[in-house]
């Protein structure tokens, strides 16, 4: 095995070579393998261990075994214990969820200190319960091909390596292990797939191994087709703005498997109620779908994704006078005594004498209106913003500009006829919206 390991290492990962690694060791038959393999290939390793108290003196068993191991043979390493159920507890985590969470951030702790990459001694095996999970609970394609090899700078180096093979390479060295009795319990959903599904497929199929293997090579296939595929369309449907996407419906639906590329796109940002997005499409404006930190407006012929942020419509800021500096929740800038030049969007003229101070600034209410320059008589806010083809989420983005509750301006886009100057204005004020 240490020549197949030493083949693959230099064909897939030839730049470890002369990188500083840490080694994801806890103690268990896989990452001790992994660890003897790197120390032989005399790699530059460092060991990392997660002592997360889940097993009483178990724990610290595998704690001291990887602590001498790591001593007799000069290898530098890092220990840390974690409080896993208070943390799953805080967070609200199931065990699992919440191991897994402290090891990765803990690993990327470390690694921020000179390292390059960290390795974990994930295998074939792993591989296939991972597969069978995603399978079984539902998934897309990412779902069913496999652990990924590398992920940013966490590496697997084992996963072309079943069990079997590490297990007779560990007795075949001699090399000690700990046995996690936990690995032993049915309790866990993967652990009943590794002791009951697995060796069926394994008997019904002596070549299983190798047939689920170039499965999920071929499946790694697709998915690259399907993400070229995706960013093509990407280009032609979907337009990028500051803070939010819009995805132009009539473009998207040119495509006949629209919903498949919505998800490629949409995935990422914690979606789950798949359904009600494909049915966003055809939905009226208005219609939204959530997640945890995102939100997908359907606002004409566009699905508009932003940010979940917290209301402050109820929210009003104070300006005392004109010396104020106007910070948030935007950068307003006001100048006495200045000549008329032409208002436009971001800067407007307004006659001093008919503001009353504190001016405010605010979002929309019900039943606001204003005077628009360049129009007859008054609007409603609410009219308004329709005929400006305003989406949901421009309303709720709106600031007003207001002088004892009178619309002084829809700040970057219109001011209102009643404050702005003329050719008899005796002190004007110049207002800018800046950048």
């Amino acid at each position: 095995m240490l020549t197949k390991f030493q083949s693959h290492i230099t064909t897939n990962f030839p730049e470890l070579k002369d990188k500083k690694l840490l080694l994801a060791v806890s103690g268990g038959i896989d990452s001790m393998v992994l660890l003897d393999l790197f120390y032989k290939m005399r790699f530059d390793i460092c060991v990392v261990h997660c002592n997360f108290q889940l097993r009483g003196k178990e724990s610290y068993g595998d704690e001291m075994l990887v602590r001498e191991i790591c001593q007799d043979r000069y290898i530098p390493y890092f220990i840390e214990t974690f409080d896993t159920f208070e943390f799953a507890n805080e967070n609200k985590l199931s065990i699992q969820l919440a191991a897994r969470k402290l090891r990765y951030d803990w690993f990327q702790e470390i690694i921020s200190l000179g390292f390059d990459y960290v390795l974990t001694a994930h295998h074939l095996d792993d591989s296939v319960e991972t597969f069978l999970i995603n399978f079984t609970r539902g998934t897309g394609l990412e779902g069913l091909t496999g652990i990924p090899a590398q992920n940013g700078n966490i590496i697997r180096p084992l996963l072309p390596f079943s069990r079997l093979e590490i297990e007779n390479y560990a007795l075949e060295n001699k090399i000690q292990w700990r046995e996690d009795s936990s690995n032993a319990s049915d309790k866990y959903f993967r652990n009943k797939l590794r002791h009951d599904i697995v060796p069926i497929l394994k008997e019904l199929n002596t070549g299983f191994l190798d047939s689920f293997q170039n499965t999920l090579d071929h499946l790694q296939q697709v998915e690259s087709l399907v993400n070229d595929a995706s960013k093509l369309v990407y280009e032609k449907v979907v337009e990028v703005k500051e803070n939010q996407l819009e995805i132009h419906l009539i473009s998207l639906l040119q495509f006949k498997n629209y919903k498949a590329y919505l998800y490629q796109w949409l995935k990422a940002y914690g979606f789950s109620a798949w359904n009600d997005i494909y049915d966003l499409v055809e939905a009226q404006s208005g219609k939204q779908v959530f997640s945890e930190t995102h939100v997908l407006l359907k606002d004409r012929e566009k699905l508009i994704l932003f940010e979940r942020k917290s209301s402050n419509n109820s929210a009003i800021f104070i300006i005392e006078s004109l010396d104020s500096k106007v910070n948030i929740p935007l950068k307003l800038r006001f100048y006495k005594g200045v000549n008329i030049f032409e208002t436009h969007s971001n800067c407007i003229f307004v006659d001093e004498s008919k503001l009353k101070f504190p001016l405010t600034i605010r979002k929309r209410q019900e039943g606001d209106y204003f005077y628009p320059s360049g129009m007859n008589g008054k609007k409603k806010l609410s009219k308004y913003f329709k005929d400006e083809k305003y989406s949901l989420l421009d309303k709720e983005n709106q600031w007003l500009l207001c002088s004892q509750d009178q619309i002084v301006w829809v700040i970057g886009k219109r001011v209102d006829n009643r404050f702005t100057s003329n050719e008899t204005t005796q002190n004007s004020i110049k207002i800018v919206l800046e950048e």
